[in-house]
């Protein structure tokens, strides 16, 4: 046995079990190594910045389960509150007090939130925002844009790109229109050539399946004005942003308001959660009031919602935010001065403690740029990442994600591992 089988031999073992009674033996694609190669760990606990799989590896997260683990892994109080609120009931299936309280927490939060609705997942939230705008307006087509992610639904997998899928009906494809982002041009021709049948626009303010590409300083804006002169309802997909990139998301980091935001991961801080809320008139076309239909037996339910009241009191202390910025700075300044010394095809973009290391020879601004990134040269510094105690995505495309409990020692062991990690790629 070598020394990769022993160091993950509890996880090869469980890998190839699971993948008899799981498809592909992972509940979400993304939690497959099918991008880098080999064997998907498997973790048995986590704290704070680190994971620890069933081999007993510990290792420094740089995935925080892909955005929700923006206060560290159990952070005290919201476990606290969380195991409080078990004990009285996980769900009842009629209103409660919670939901209130965190609906209250979020308008207070993002000002053009004004009513909102919990659900279960980032992907409910969407699909059902989607839903919202297409009965508000009576129009059908929904503009999204290439290498955008927005969840599983039919709705926004109707678009060619990255995570592509078989099984969708051909009236989904039909109604969806793609533009490139950070290209208004490409927005406003559709708008020019379909005016009378765009329901809305949908856009993540910062591109994270696609390396993590910021928005150009007129984009959001410009696609702002684009809804306001055509009628068409504009949809902003915070799910990934949302909480992360600056308290209330995107939206209040570059002063842009939508009419309807989507959210999910950091909100719950753990928990299970999704969440769409716009402007008064355009909820309460929701029934029971209006005549767009949505359900859950689990939305807003009483744990999920304790745990995402205890994470919004923490994160609306803006040390969160400045100990987020002062961690991801730190690591981006080491990992730069590497890069720019060795000349490595490698680029560092970030949106507050969102980043990606973009194995590109130029940067990435959209789809296309996107299909330049080396996707070899990733998994083999993955794999070492891996090997050495570093955790990222596994995948060359998406976002990782720092939280707050990294302490400073941590960024300067991360630093020194991921240049030893570029050597072993590149010389």
């Amino acid at each position: 046995m070598n020394l990769v089988s022993t160091r993950y031999a509890q996880s090869i073992a469980h890998a190839r079990r699971i993948a008899e009674v799981i498809p592909g033996g992972v509940d979400s694609p993304f939690r497959a190594f099918h991008e880098v190669g080999g064997d998907t760990v498997f973790f048995d606990r986590a704290k704070g910045s680190k994971l620890y799989d069933l081999d007993g590896n510990c290792y420094i997260d740089y995935l925080g389960a892909w955005g929700p683990a923006i206060l560290g892994h159990c952070p005290e109080a919201v476990v606290t509150k969380c195991q409080e609120t078990l004990a009285k009931g996980p769900v009842f299936g009629a209103p409660h007090v919670y939901e209130m309280q965190m609906a209250e927490l979020v308008i207070a939060a993002v000002p053009s939130v004004e009513k909102i609705r919990f659900v279960n997942s980032g992907t409910e939230a969407v699909m059902s925002a989607i839903r919202l705008a297409r009965g508000f307006t009576g129009k059908e087509t929904i503009i999204m844009f290439e290498g955008c992610y927005h969840g599983h639904s039919d709705a926004t997998l109707a678009s060619d790109g990255h995570q592509s899928s078989s099984g969708i009906p051909g009236g989904a494809r039909a109604a969806t229109s793609l533009a490139r982002f950070n290209n208004l041009n490409s927005v406003e021709s559709l708008f020019q050539t379909q005016k009378d049948q765009i329901a809305a626009i949908i856009v993540e303010p910062v591109a994270g399946s696609m390396g993590v590409i910021a928005p150009d300083p007129n984009f959001l804006s410009g696609l702002r004005s684009l809804c306001n002169e055509y009628g068409a309802v504009f949809i902003m997909d915070e799910v990934l942003t949302g909480f992360r990139v600056a308290f209330g998301g995107a939206q209040n980091l570059y002063k842009v308001d939508a009419d309807i935001t989507c959210f999910g991961k950091a909100l719950g801080g753990g928990m299970a959660i999704g969440a769409y809320g716009g402007r008064k008139h355009i909820m309460d076309k929701l029934q029971p009031e209006g005549d767009v239909y949505q359900a859950g037996t689990f939305s807003g339910n009483p744990l999920t919602m304790a745990g995402g009241i205890a994470t919004l009191k923490l994160l609306a202390d803006n040390r969160v935010y400045e100990t987020l910025e002062a961690r991801t700075a730190q690591l981006f300044a080491g990992l730069r001065r590497i890069v720019e010394a060795h000349q490595y095809p490698v680029q560092l973009p970030r949106v507050g403690s969102m980043f990606s290391l973009v194995f590109a020879p130029e940067p990435v601004q959209n789809f296309q740029d996107s299909l330049t990134i080396d996707a070899q040269t990733f998994a083999k510094f993955f794999h070492y990442l891996l090997d050495n105690g570093i955790y990222l995505p596994p995948s060359s495309v998406d976002a990782a994600c720092l939280s707050t409990e990294h302490s400073e020692a941590e960024i300067d062991a991360t630093i020194d591992i991921m240049t030893d990690a570029f050597k072993h790629c590149f010389n």
